[in-house]
C-alpha cells in the first residue's frame, strides 16, 4: 500500500512539472472585419491551421469580433487584451515607413506587392521601429484602390468638392491633390455613409463591391492603370504571449508567418478583387479604365507625395528612394 501511494506520488509530480510544457495554448485573435471578410474567412484561419500544424497542437487559435474598434487594435494587441490582430495602417498618422507600399502605379498584384513590401520592409523599413511593443509577423497589401462613385466620372477635375471616403495614409494624399473634400470612417461604416449621403465616393479596391456590397450605392467605377493607390496592413502578435511559448513553437510560429502570411494575404485580396470586379459588371456596375491621358496627368500630382515622403523617412534613417526603386522591381517581377 504505501509503496502503491509513493509510486502515485512520483506520478503526480512528474504530471505537474511535465504539463506546462505540454500545455496547450489559444492564441485569441481580435478582428473588425465581419467574419465574412476574407481576413476573416481565409486568411486567418489558414495561418492559425499552419499555426496548430507547426507548433503540434500546443498552439490553436480563435477569432473574437468587436473587442476594440479598427484604430484601437494596436493598443488591444500590446496591452494583451488579445494576442494578435491586423491593422490598416492609415488609420493611425505614426505611420510614416509603411506608406511605400501605398504609392500610385505600383502596377502589381496585391500579391506580389505584399512579398515585396515584407522584403523591403525587413531590409530597409524596420529602421523606423514603428511597431515598437509589439511583434510583427506579417504586412500585406490590397489590391489597386480604384474610385467608386454615384455619378459617372469623364475626368478626374470632376471629383473636386465631392465628398470622397479617404483611408488615411497615401490614400488620403491622392483625395487632396484631387481637390475632394475628404471625408474619413473605417471601413465597416462604408455602406451606411454612402447611402445616407456622407459620402459621394469612395477610394478602395474593386472587392468591395461584393464585400461591402458597394454595388449598391456606388455604380460607378473608375479604375485608374498602375493602380490608385494601394494599402498597407500589419498582422501584430503580443510579444509576452509569444514569449511565454516555447523556444521551439516561438520559431514554429514566425516560420509561418512573414512573407508565407505576407503572400497568403496578398492572394486573398487579389481572389476577392477577381470576384468583386465579376459580380460588380453582373449587378450592371459601369467599369472604366481612365485613359493614358488622365493616367499621366495623376502620376504628375502624386509625383510631389513620392518626394516629400522620400524626404520626410530620411529623418528616420531610411533611404527611401533606394526602397522604392527595390519594392517596385520587386513586386513587378511577380515574385
Amino acid at each position: 500500500m504505501i509503496k502503491r501511494l509513493y509510486l502515485f506520488g512520483l506520478t503526480a509530480v512528474f504530471f505537474a512539472i511535465t504539463a506546462p510544457a505540454h500545455a496547450q495554448k489559444t492564441l485569441i485573435i481580435s478582428s473588425w472585419a465581419p467574419p465574412t471578410h476574407l481576413t476573416n474567412s481565409i486568411v486567418w484561419p489558414t495561418w492559425g491551421k499552419w499555426v496548430e500544424e507547426a507548433t503540434e497542437g500546443r498552439v490553436t487559435t480563435k477569432i473574437e469580433y468587436k473587442l476594440a474598434p479598427p484604430p484601437k487594435q494596436f493598443d488591444l494587441i500590446r496591452d494583451g487584451v488579445a494576442h494578435a490582430t491586423w491593422i490598416f495602417h492609415g488609420y493611425n498618422t505614426r505611420y510614416l515607413a509603411t506608406q511605400a507600399v501605398e504609392m500610385p502605379n505600383l502596377g502589381t498584384n496585391a500579391e506580389s506587392a505584399s512579398v515585396a513590401y515584407w522584403r523591403v520592409h525587413e531590409k530597409y523599413l524596420a529602421e523606423a521601429n514603428e511597431h515598437k511593443g509589439v511583434t510583427l509577423i506579417g504586412l500585406s497589401s490590397h489590391g489597386p484602390a480604384v474610385i467608386q462613385t454615384k455619378t459617372p466620372l469623364g475626368d478626374l477635375s470632376e471629383l473636386s468638392g465631392l465628398k470622397i471616403r479617404v483611408p488615411g495614409g497615401v490614400g488620403s494624399k491622392v483625395g487632396k491633390a484631387l481637390g475632394v473634400t475628404a471625408v474619413k470612417f473605417p471601413a465597416p461604416k462604408v455602406y451606411e455613409a454612402l447611402s445616407s449621403g456622407v459620402a459621394d465616393g469612395i477610394f478602395m479596391p474593386i472587392e468591395t463591391q461584393k464585400s461591402f456590397r458597394l454595388k449598391e450605392v456606388v455604380p460607378h467605377v473608375t479604375i485608374m492603370p498602375g493602380g490608385l493607390y494601394y494599402g498597407s496592413f500589419g498582422y501584430l502578435l503580443n510579444t509576452d504571449f509569444l514569449n511565454s511559448l516555447s523556444e521551439k513553437d516561438q520559431k514554429a510560429i514566425m516560420n509561418v508567418s512573414g512573407e508565407k502570411l505576407a503572400r497568403l494575404a496578398g492572394k486573398a485580396w487579389d481572389d476577392a478583387d477577381t470576384v468583386g470586379h465579376a459580380d460588380a459588371l453582373a449587378a450592371g456596375t459601369t467599369v472604366n479604365t481612365a485613359s493614358h491621358a488622365i493616367h499621366a496627368a495623376y502620376l504628375d500630382l502624386m509625383a510631389p507625395v513620392e518626394a516629400a515622403w522620400i524626404e520626410e523617412v530620411s529623418g528616420k534613417g531610411i533611404d527611401g528612394e533606394a526602397a522604392l526603386k527595390e519594392l517596385r522591381n520587386i513586386a513587378r517581377s511577380n515574385p
